[in-house]
């Protein structure tokens, strides 16, 4: 997009629109939000007139048309997608990581691709503003390849059940946003957006959130989006915001032609544990470690405990199966059987 083409400059915007003030500010338009975001993701914008807009955005708080009209551009101009064969569950997880507690999506998802439920992780590395541990790392510490191209994404979830997108290689555009979204020191809307690019193009996500009306409006957000047709969404309240359910009660909204929430409740499936039994001095390091060990049937503590409800809620969102209950007992059988830690050498060996 050149500097004079369409009537919304993001200085008009926040003129106009979104940077008026806490009371006065405005919403913008389906068009509006679509022009910005091809604005910069062009590098159109002055860095202060870009950080002024973000802050803007984050003080206002973005609609779910608005949401929505950022991640249909992005999708258009910035992501290239690659749909395997199998529908997997799109895991959506926060980019910018976890610094305290295991990362334990990389075992629950091979869990839950030994039980029949394929699962796509998506990540960049070292994402603003946290730049701590994500998918990509515990990967990289297990010896997986994860500077996939995304016809290789295909192809690793197709053969293992699992796999992994790389966000430098599938959305050059957010990637190369990179040191502006660092400049700013607070999360953007960027941060939301880019955990609903779903490069494989599946038919659920599973994400994360803080707060139940945040989930609300991702849900109302896949509604509103032109460019993805999600007939599934599952958010929970994940542990440090990511796709781990908390240990104790975890707050989830569940949208299949109807929103609904609810909360699952650690102590009901015979799970007593804190979350501070789930922190790790190297998130990377130590959950590769965890990961191998729950696998190999080593372990009998709440992080196998953790792995196995966590795969048993991918288990659930895929439809594998009818409940949770149900998706815990199938979880189990196959770390029991060794059919988990199968898919762990079959990742590696991709």
């Amino acid at each position: 997009m050149s500097d004079t083409s369409g009537d919304w400059p993001l200085r008009r915007l926040m003129t106009d629109v979104v940077g008026s003030g806490h009371k006065s500010a405005e919403d913008m338009t389906r068009e509006q939000a679509r022009e910005a975001f091809s604005r910069i993701l062009s590098g159109e914008p002055r860095e202060t007139t870009l950080g002024a807009f973000w802050l803007a955005n984050r003080w206002k708080r973005n609609t779910p048309t608005e949401l929505a009209a950022f991640t249909d551009v992005m999708r258009e101009e910035s992501v290239e997608t690659a749909t395997p064969d199998c529908d997997p569950v799109d895991c959506g997880a926060n980019y910018d990581g976890k610094d305290r507690t295991a990362l334990l999506g990389v075992g629950a998802g091979l869990v839950a691709a030994a039980a029949g439920t394929p699962v796509v992780t998506h990540s960049g590395d070292r994402i603003p503003t946290q730049e701590h541990d994500a998918y990509k790392h515990v990967l990289d510490e297990l010896g997986v390849r994860t500077d996939l191209h995304p016809e290789d994404s295909t192809a690793m979830t197709d053969e293992v059940g699992f796999g992994f997108y790389y966000q430098p290689n599938f959305n050059h555009g957010v990637t190369d946003l990179y040191d502006r979204r660092a400049e700013m020191g607070v999360r953007t809307f960027v941060n939301t957006i880019e955990t609903l690019a779903n490069p494989a193009n599946a038919d659920v996500h599973l994400g994360s959130f803080y707060h139940l009306a945040f989930a609300k409006r991702i849900v109302d957000t896949f509604g509103e989006m032109e460019r993805q047709d999600v007939p599934r969404v599952i958010m929970f309240q994940g542990l440090e915001g990511y796709d781990d359910i908390r240990p104790g009660s975890t707050v989830v909204a569940e949208y299949d032609g109807e929103f609904d929430d609810y909360e699952i409740e650690t102590e009901q499936y015979g799970m007593d544990f804190e979350r501070e039994q789930l922190a790790v001095d190297d998130v990377a390091v130590d959950s590769a470690r965890i990961t191998e060990e729950v696998l190999a049937g080593e372990r009998e503590d709440a992080f196998a405990d953790a792995i196995a409800l966590n795969a048993a809620i991918r288990i659930y969102a895929g439809s594998g199966a009818d409940s949770l209950e149900e998706g815990l007992a199938i979880a189990r059988e196959v770390i029991a059987d060794g059919s988990g830690a199968d898919r762990l050498d079959a990742l590696r060996a991709f």
